[in-house]
């Protein structure tokens, strides 16, 4: 899948206006996943500002020599560079909330850098190419990990069909744990995958707060 992205608004990224002063709500989401899913792709593709990156062309990397190996599939051969640190980009929800996107490096020599994205992370999105799902696992379980809540969103790289339920048996997620499908390289698909995330962390929120008010009047 390359990097191409579509409906962006007009004069992106330097018409964008600085964010109100009405701002009172700003909420870090992380997007992790396997090397190669789409992470920077879905930052690009939604960020109303210009996202920064830090991709390094793995070719020009002495550490990637024998390491930055790419699996035989479409989409992944024409891959030359690698995120080293994080991908950062900014979209509104409102005029009093902002979400803040971190996307996370996904080759293994760089999993070091997750345990200081997930500070502060209200929820992540995990995003999986279904033709290589067992590369998600280690996302998955550092986020089950740090108690992060989290959505899962299958990229679309043209790949067979895989049902609903034999992906969720594959990545062994909780019946409650929302499954989405995606395009990340498409704006509007990108902000339908964040605001899933929003609402699930709403119901869980909603969810905590009445057990919360049950136990108190129980006592």
């Amino acid at each position: 899948m390359d990097s191409a992205t579509s409906e962006r608004p007009s004069g992106h990224p330097l018409a964008v206006p600085a964010l109100a002063r009405t701002i009172d709500n700003a909420l870090k989401i992380v997007i992790v996943g396997g090397f190669g899913v789409g992470k920077t792709t879905m930052v690009r593709s939604v960020s109303e500002i210009r996202p920064l990156n830090t991709e390094e062309t793995m070719s020009m990397s002495r550490a990637g020599e024998g390491v930055d190996v790419l699996p035989d599939l479409e989409g992944l051969r024409r891959k030359n560079s690698t995120t080293v640190a994080f991908d950062f980009g900014r979209i509104s929800l409102d005029e009093r909330s902002v979400l803040y996107l971190f996307g996370a490096p996904g080759q293994e020599r760089f999993w070091f850098l997750w345990e200081r994205l997930f500070s502060g992370t209200l929820g992540a999105v995990v995003l999986v190419d279904t033709r290589r799902l067992p590369d998600a696992w280690y996302a998955l379980d550092r986020l089950e990990h740090h108690g992060t809540p989290f959505i899962v969103a299958c990229n679309d790289f043209g790949g067979p069909f895989h049902a609903v339920d034999q992906i969720r048996a594959a990545l062994a997620l909780a019946p409650d744990v929302p499954l989405v499908e995606c395009d990340a390289r498409d704006r509007s698909s990108s902000k339908y995958v964040l605001i899933t995330l929003v609402q699930y962390l709403y119901e869980l929120a909603s969810k905590r707060a009445a057990e919360k008010a049950a136990e108190g009047a129980a006592s």
